[in-house]
């Protein structure tokens, strides 16, 4: 199952333009999936499956599906009806992320309307997020205290309680997030839509940074321009900085111009017109695989249009977390790595298409042979990663080279 996520700045036609490359693709005979949290113009329910996301009755849903178990363990606590509770901020997102998992193996294709620039990037990024808070709430040790706490409950050894219910739900919600692609290039193609202006190139250039940092990029910019009108010096004046903002685009992503129609689109047939037909996700995931260098090894994470006052870098156990835009990744060293210290970070190509953090490793004494720092010629003494100056720049990070990542040893076998 491939999908289509379309996300941009607010008022930029996210919800119209999704619509419309879902009714095309329906057209072709492939089965076709719209999910959205938004109405849509009328006409698309006739050639495609529409499911309108309601955060607060998804949310109502999940509490009364839980509540009863919940109440019966705890017989003392006063919980109250699910019309009473409030639901959790980014509650919108998590209700889309179930839609998606809800998504039969029969459907061909799924078309995500993602709506602001801000949710979208934060559905990309919220998947990683459940398995990150999953992996430190529930590490194998807890998972295998559950199962045998799980035998005794069914033995009738031990009273199931409110852990249990929670640890239940966790073989469960991690079932969702296997069913997911979107950070996947290979799965999911993310289209950004805009107006050919210079506050929606801003915008964009953030927002592909943000999805950057989760190994997903844009295919397209779908972008909106208004095809002349107005006064003479005025549609002039208009139609220069659209052109100067088209080629600002074309930086971020391949630019595919929709031209603004008069009135607002009605019915399928006036969908279909907005658009061609849109290519579907064919890109490679991003492989982070660490690159031999004098003096160690180099980690390259592409951060297109970052800036450096918005990248962090800091080092935890054997992991690597990277924030920029706003965004925050946690990125699972591999087993080499994990032995090595970060002996340097910066941000190469700044506030450009090609921007890239690259991170200097080397071998950590403490955790390698000495006959294997022989064999690599290793000189642990020196901090020369090879990389392009990226040592004297400041990436925000608090001396991730400081940290003693060896303590617990999680990674030595």
């Amino acid at each position: 199952m491939r999908t289509l996520l379309f996300t941009g700045p607010g008022g930029a036609g996210t919800t119209t333009l999704a619509s419309a490359a879902a009714v095309r693709a329906a057209r072709t005979g492939r089965r076709v999936v719209l999910v959205t949290r938004q109405e849509v113009p009328g006409g698309t329910a006739d050639d495609v499956e529409v499911v309108r996301v309601e955060p607060t009755a998804a949310f109502e849903a999940l509490w009364a599906a839980r509540a009863a178990e919940l109440a019966a363990t705890l017989p003392d606590l006063g919980l109250p009806p699910a019309t009473s509770v409030v639901p959790l901020p980014g509650a919108g997102e998590l209700a889309v992320l179930a839609a998606l998992g809800r998504v039969g193996p029969a459907t061909d294709l799924v078309v995500v309307d993602g709506g602001p620039l801000g949710t979208g990037a934060g559905l990309v990024a919220l998947p990683g997020a459940l398995r990150w808070w999953l992996d430190q709430a529930f590490p194998a040790r807890v998972r295998v205290l559950a199962a045998v706490r799980t035998a005794a409950v069914r033995a009738g050894t031990a009273r199931r309680g409110a852990v249990d219910l929670a640890l239940a739900a966790v073989p469960e919600l991690e079932a969702l997030l296997d069913r997911l692609a979107l950070t996947d290039p290979a799965g999911t193609a993310v289209w950004l839509v805009g107006r050919p202006r210079p506050s929606a190139v801003a915008a964009l250039r953030t927002a592909t940074t943000a999805l950057a940092v989760h190994g997903q990029r844009p295919v397209g910019v779908l972008a909106r321009w208004s095809p002349g009108g107005g006064p003479e010096d005025w549609a002039a004046a208009r139609a220069a900085e659209q052109e100067a903002a088209m080629v600002a685009l074309a930086d971020v992503a391949p630019v595919q111009e929709v031209a603004e129609a008069a009135v607002e689109p009605a019915g399928a047939d006036a969908l279909a017109a907005l658009l061609p037909d849109l290519p579907g996700p064919a890109g490679e995931p991003a492989v982070l695989a660490p690159e031999r260098v004098e003096g160690g090894w180099r980690l390259t994470l592409p951060l297109p249009f970052a800036d450096r006052e918005g990248v962090q870098l800091t080092r935890w156990e054997d992991d690597l977390v990277v924030t920029a835009a706003g965004s925050r990744r946690s990125v699972r060293l591999d087993a080499l790595l994990r032995r090595c210290v970060v002996t340097s970070g910066g941000l190469v190509d700044q506030g450009t298409a090609t921007a890239r953090l690259e991170v200097g490793f080397a071998a950590d004494p403490q955790q390698w042979p000495a006959d294997l720092l022989a064999a690599a010629g290793q000189d642990t003494g020196s901090q020369d990663t090879g990389s392009q100056d990226t040592g004297s720049q400041d990436t925000g990070s608090q001396d991730t080279g400081s940290q003693d990542t060896g303590s617990q040893d999680r990674g030595t076998e």
